[in-house]
């Protein structure tokens, strides 16, 4: 089986890796696309005037994130989160029953800029990491291996933040808020691919977390 997971920060802005899972088999090439996921920002949700309308929301398995404070449960995080798309999220489970629709912990992503403060020299910005991080962590989780474009950028690689508009700043590459350079730090060293694939088409290989051994 495969996954296809799309992690959204604005609307039209994406970027993409692809999840293997076989039984043992161990053969990955043939495996029907079995399902996609959307990663969406609660800024997204909460803003975009045809979240409720758009088919684009209404297929695969949504999973909404939403900045907290360090470390914030549930509670603390639901009385004050980063955008309030608490209603939004009840109109579309109202019009959209059926539709897997997921809210990720709060928790989860301070977690995971633990982790990446462990592993890196120098001190980083208390900001959480991307969309596209915690999507390929969240990908590691569901599958025995995720295969990655462009977050660890190809030869074509270049300053346009999306690719609808002409706006251009390396910061969308290396990072201003969120602690980029460190993720794709850390996304290189557990590539289990060849320096070739990155530098021809932006690929990195990695295990999922039921494959790795420590």
């Amino acid at each position: 089986m495969r996954y296809l997971l799309f992690w959204y920060g604005l609307p039209h802005s994406y970027s993409q890796c692809v999840c293997h899972w076989t039984p043992a088999s161990g053969i990955f090439e043939n495996e029907p696309l079995l399902s996609l996921l959307l990663l969406l920002l609660g800024k997204l949700v909460t803003t975009e005037k045809r979240f409720l309308k758009d088919s684009l929301y209404t297929e695969g398995i949504l999973i909404v994130w939403d900045p907290s404070v360090y470390h914030a449960d549930i509670p603390k995080w639901y009385q004050k989160p980063d955008y309030n798309f608490f209603e939004t999220y009840k109109s579309y489970r109202r019009l959209n029953p059926s539709q897997p629709f997921y809210i990720l912990k709060p928790q989860m992503p301070w977690e995971l800029w633990d982790i990446i403060q462990e592993i890196s020299a120098d001190l980083i910005q208390p900001n959480p990491p991307s969309s596209g991080m915690l999507g390929i962590i969240i990908m590691m989780t569901l599958c025995d291996q995720v295969d990655i474009y462009e977050f660890l950028p190809s030869k074509r690689k270049t300053d346009v933040c999306y690719y609808h508009q002409k706006f251009f700043d390396s910061a969308c590459t290396m990072g201003a808020y969120h602690p980029l350079l460190f993720e794709k730090n850390m996304v290189k060293h557990l590539n289990e691919g060849t320096d070739e694939d990155i530098y021809l088409f932006g690929k990195a290989t990695l295990s999922g977390f039921r494959n790795i051994r420590c």
